[in-house]
């Protein structure tokens, strides 16, 4: 039987100016909060996490992050996606090689606190285990074939076959009784540090240039990826209207 590991679960929201969609993004207001801020607070209310961080290459935000207290990394430009800046500010921190780092958007104001204990808990209960990621059980029949949600397949021991953006599985016979059971992809991972250093050293994968998805490098070099069945959907902010709606799900909770 495994034991748990006493690691440490240290979460890293990587943030950008710059988006083609939505630029400035961090740092629109919802209900008078920059954004980074609702999301760095939901971070900070989940009680597995030892510490929060704001990756950015952006003084911007820096000083946003700073001006409400909290931690910020200051990281290169240059980098083509936010798994190779989470890996610097976890070089930056000084992260244990086994300690757990969950990786959360930038852009998602009302994600559960419960899906970082989800994302995390595999890591901790196996030593060996160097990556996990959520899933959600599609409920709104547009998103089956929406490549903006990124579908999956995994096997009977919960690790990842495939991620697609497009309809996996394949329903042959459209005519069968019954349809089947199709999972999207949240953007929440947990890596163990040692292995996310290694991730991003790694070339890119085929089968990631051509969905341009980067979960699919750790699968095509034959790394294990846990998926963790989540009841928690997430809304992501992409653009302006989405902003809009966050706001008025959140004045309607109170």
């Amino acid at each position: 039987m495994k034991q748990k590991s006493q690691s440490n679960v240290v979460a890293i929201i990587p943030a950008r100016y710059q988006s083609n969609r939505f630029p400035g993004k961090p740092l629109a207001p919802i209900l008078g909060k920059p954004l980074i801020q609702h999301v760095y607070e939901r971070a900070r209310a989940a009680s597995l996490l030892s510490r929060v961080a704001v990756a950015t290459d952006d003084e911007r935000i820096a000083e946003c992050v700073r001006s409400f207290g909290g931690e910020v990394v200051m990281t290169r430009s240059d980098h083509v996606s936010g798994t190779d800046r989470l890996a610097e500010a976890a070089t930056i921190l000084d992260i244990s090689e086994h300690d757990v780092v969950v990786n959360i958007q930038g852009d998602q104001p009302l994600f559960p606190v419960e899906v970082v204990e989800q994302v995390a808990m595999p890591l901790l209960e196996d030593p060996s285990l160097p990556m996990a990621t959520l899933i959600y059980k599609i409920v709104r029949k547009e998103e089956i074939d929406d490549p903006n949600h990124v579908k999956t397949v995994f096997d009977r021991n919960g690790n990842a076959l495939y991620f697609s953006r497009s309809s996996i599985p394949f329903q042959r016979n459209p005519d069968e009784k019954i349809a089947p059971t199709y999972y999207k992809h949240l953007g929440f991972y947990g890596y163990r540090k040692g292995f996310l250093l290694t991730f991003v050293g790694l070339p890119e994968g085929e089968w990631e240039r051509f969905e341009k998805l980067e979960q699919l490098r750790a699968l095509e070099y034959g790394y294990t990826i846990k998926v963790v069945l989540t009841e928690h959907d997430s809304i992501e902010v992409d653009t302006p209207e989405d902003l809009r709606r966050v706001e008025e799900m959140l004045a309607s909770a109170g």
